[in-house]
C-alpha cells in the first residue's frame, strides 16, 4: 500500500499498531489525518475516532476524510478527554490509539498562529483558540521567576535567566506583542559568541508553547486512562519530538509494564501491583534516511509502543 508521507513515522506507526480491519481506533491528534487515513484504509468494518483541538486541523481532517463516511468519526476536544467523549458516543474500549504530540505542520506554517519566530505575528500559540492564555499572556503577565522556570524546565536554555530578564526590561516600555519583537528580546540576551547553531529563540518559543497549551501536564494525566481504554492485545503508538515528551512516555510506559513498588530485596511481589502490559519498544523507533532527508520535522522524533495484556 502507497504511503502519502505527510506524517511523521507514519510506515512504522502504521506497522505498529497492528489494524485488524473490524477494530476501532483512536487518533488524539488528528492534526492532518496523515496518520488517520491511513488507519482508515485498513478498516472495513471497524471505526475510527479522530480527536483534536485545532478548529484548523478538525476542518482539514473533515475534509480528508470525508471519503470514509461513517467509518471515521472526527471529534473537535482535547485527548485528555477521549475516554468521557467516546464513552457518550457507546464506545469503552478501543484497539489501538495514536498520539502525534507536538505542533502540527500547518500550525507551524500558517503565520498568524504564532508558533514560528521565521513569521512576524500576534504573539499566540494556543492550539484551541477557545482558550483564553495566549504566549503573549504568558510573556506580559508572568513573572521574572516564572519565565526563568519554564523557559529553563520546558526550552532547556542555558541562558533563561537572562532571556526573562531581558523580557521583563523590555515590557516595562511596551507589552512585547509580537514573534518578531520576541527575537529581538531574545537575541539581546545571548552573548552572539555563545549562540548555539540554530535560532537563538527555537528554545524559548517552545517553552512558551509547551506552557500556553499545558502540554506536559496534559501528557502525563492522560497516559494511564487512555492504557486503560485499549481492549487486550491493543497497542499505543506516541511520537515524541523532545526529551521532556520522552522521558515522560518511557517512565509510564515503563511503569505500566511493571508497577511494582515492593522493595528490591524481597523474594516475592506483595503490593499488590498489576501490569498492564509490556512495552514493545525496548529503544524508541527512529525515522529512517528517507524521511531525514524528506523531512527535516523528523529529526526528533522518536515513536514508543506499549501493548495492553
Amino acid at each position: 500500500m502507497e504511503f502519502s508521507h505527510d506524517s511523521v513515522l507514519l510506515e512504522e506507526t502504521i506497522a505498529a499498531l497492528n489494524i485488524k480491519p473490524n477494530g476501532i481506533y483512536v487518533d488524539g491528534t488528528l492534526g492532518g489525518a496523515g496518520h488517520a487515513f491511513e488507519i482508515c484504509s485498513r478498516l472495513t468494518g471497524g471505526r475510527l475516532y479522530g480527536i483534536d483541538q485545532d478548529d484548523a486541523a478538525i476542518a482539514a481532517a473533515k475534509k480528508r476524510l470525508a471519503c470514509f463516511g461513517s467509518k471515521a468519526t472526527v471529534i473537535r476536544d482535547n485527548y485528555r478527554n477521549a475516554g468521557a467523549v467516546l464513552e457518550t458516543l457507546g464506545v469503552e474500549k478501543v484497539d489501538g490509539i495514536v498520539l502525534d504530540l507536538g505542533v502540527s505542520s500547518h500550525q507551524f506554517d500558517e503565520s498568524q498562529r504564532g508558533f514560528s519566530y521565521r513569521f512576524d505575528a500576534p504573539l499566540d500559540m494556543r492550539m484551541d483558540r477557545r482558550q483564553a492564555l495566549s504566549a503573549k499572556d504568558i510573556v506580559n503577565g508572568y513573572s521574572e521567576g516564572e519565565l526563568y522556570r519554564i523557559i529553563r524546565e520546558y526550552g532547556e536554555d542555558p541562558f533563561a535567566k537572562n532571556i526573562a530578564k531581558h523580557i521583563v526590561r523590555a515590557r516595562q516600555d511596551k507589552p512585547v506583542e509580537t514573534t518578531f519583537e520576541l527575537n529581538e528580546v531574545i537575541k539581546a540576551a545571548i552573548p552572539a559568541k555563545l549562540r548555539q547553531k540554530g535560532h537563538p529563540s527555537k528554545r524559548t518559543f517552545q517553552a512558551l508553547r509547551i506552557e500556553c497549551n499545558r502540554e506536559l501536564e496534559t501528557l502525563e494525566e492522560s497516559l494511564d486512562d487512555m492504557t486503560d481504554m485499549l481492549n487486550s492485545g491493543g497497542r499505543f503508538c506516541i511520537i515524541t519530538f523532545h526529551s521532556l515528551e520522552d522521558r515522560i512516555v518511557k517512565n509510564t510506559f515503563r511503569k505500566n509494564e511493571n508497577p511494582c513498588t515492593c522493595p528490591p530485596e524481597f523474594p516475592v511481589c506483595v503490593c499488590g501491583a498489576v501490569s498492564k502490559g509490556k512495552v514493545v519498544t525496548r529503544k524508541p523507533i527512529l525515522p529512517g534516511e528517507q524521511e531525514l532527508s524528506r523531512n527535516h520535522r523528523s529529526r526528533s522524533a522518536k515513536l514508543r509502543v506499549f501493548q495492553k495484556m
